[in-house]
């Protein structure tokens, strides 16, 4: 077993989240314990408990770079984009495919909860710049409508996406025949641009 003195907290950090990553590659995280993630990179789980606060801040860390490796991913497709409208699609086509990509971990984005505690500064500035980046879409494509709307229609596509993602991965479409969600999220948008242009 490994020695506190070993590795920098720095080098523990970086060890464990690779670690929980490649868990999450093929397992759920609810099949995942802190002992175990001691155990797979030769700690015991005071270690862990020590560098990261608790188990909980453990897997919100997880969280937080799975989010910057989506918002990595996002801003290059958006980067190749045309116009506000198309960037809007391939954000939402990113989405549909990282979590087709990677089930176990985009499910834990959404399991994972605080239990009442408070969710630090370094995630919440996470998830600001994800909504950030729609609110901004939205407005560009949008530009009359007022601060309340746009966030009001930001919720509502994410949300609407967040379904057809969330649906797509789980196959619980419940269709006789396969729904190609890209084709779902297309529906989608092009009801919500066509509404906004009238």
């Amino acid at each position: 077993m490994a020695r506190r003195n070993d590795h920098t907290r720095e080098e523990l950090v970086s060890m464990t989240l690779e670690q929980v990553k490649l868990f999450l590659s093929e397992h759920p995280h609810h099949e995942l314990s802190l002992r175990k993630v001691a155990a797979m990179i030769g700690y015991v789980p005071s270690t862990l408990v020590n560098v990261f606060g608790n188990y909980n801040l453990l897997l919100l860390h997880s969280v937080a770079q799975t989010l910057d490796e989506l918002f990595a991913e996002a801003a290059v497709e958006m980067d190749s984009a045309t116009s506000s409208e198309d960037a809007l699609r391939k954000l939402a086509y990113c989405y549909l495919n990282f979590a087709s990509k990677n089930p176990y971990r985009w499910q834990l984005i959404f399991q994972h909860t605080m239990n009442g505690e408070q969710l630090p500064d370094w995630q919440s500035d996470r998830i600001n710049n994800m909504t950030g980046m729609l609110e901004k879409l939205i407005r560009d494509i949008n530009p009359n409508n007022s601060d309340d709307s746009i966030l009001e229609a930001s919720r509502v596509i994410w949300a609407g996406v967040h379904g057809i993602t969330l649906l797509s991965v789980d196959d619980k479409l419940f269709t006789s025949t396969p729904v190609d969600g890209k084709a779902l999220i297309d529906n989608l948008l092009n009801t919500y641009l066509a509404a906004w242009q009238q």
